[in-house]
Parts: structure tokens; sequence; C-alpha cells
């Protein structure tokens, strides 16, 4: 399983990125981040992704075999859990994420690209 993470600062704050992770991991709220439209999020991720088999409400499964992924949300973030994933895929996935202006956070690495900062 690969794990990819997003998530939105408020303007003008900054926290450890990885104490971040381990409080959404928790489910916990985190003081500085924004609430995320997760619904709609959800949606846009299954339009784009509107080929592939949808096994429930938050997983689906490519129709060629080459992987799968499951999207779990809390208020603040969005988690997306990848088995087999392609990296053209997670890029997809990535790309969903920046239109709301939420970096991945790449807790393997761990590394945040957050170079949508100003």
């Amino acid at each position: 399983m690969y794990e990819l993470l997003f998530w939105r600062y408020i303007e003008e704050i900054y926290l450890n990125h990885h104490e971040v992770y381990e409080a959404l991991a928790e489910k916990q709220e985190v003081e500085g981040l924004q609430e995320l439209p997760v619904e709609v999020i959800v949606n846009r991720i299954n339009s784009i992704f509107s080929q592939w088999e949808r096994v429930d409400e938050n997983s689906w499964k490519n129709p060629n075999g080459k992987g799968a992924f499951q999207v779990i949300t809390t208020p603040q973030s969005v988690k997306i859990d990848c088995y087999g994933t392609e990296g053209k895929t997670m890029n997809q996935l990535v790309s969903v994420m920046e239109e709301f202006k939420c970096p991945l956070y790449d807790p393997q690495v761990p590394e945040r690209y957050d170079e949508m900062s100003e």
C-alpha cells in the first residue's frame, strides 16, 4: 500500500507536517487547517475515474487489474490508500487535490510537496 495525504493550511499558518499527519491519522482535529469540501472532492475523483469500477462509496478498482485505491476523509483531510496503483494514476489523484489547493504529503518520504505556498 502507498499512502497519499492532503490538507490545506489556513493562510499564514505552517505546522510540522509530520505532526499534522500523525494527528490526522488519529482522526484528530488540527488547529490551523481549513475544512475541506470532502463531498465535492470525492465526487470529482469519481468523475475523473468514471471508467473504474466503484467498489463502494470510497473505493475504486481499475477494470484492467492495475491497482485500486480507497479515499478516507475527515473534515480537514483526504487520505488516499493506493494498492498496486500505477504512478500515472497517483499523479492524477494528486492533480485533483491540487485543484482544491491541497498539496500532497507523502508520509513514505516524508515530504510535503507544497510548491503552492506563495
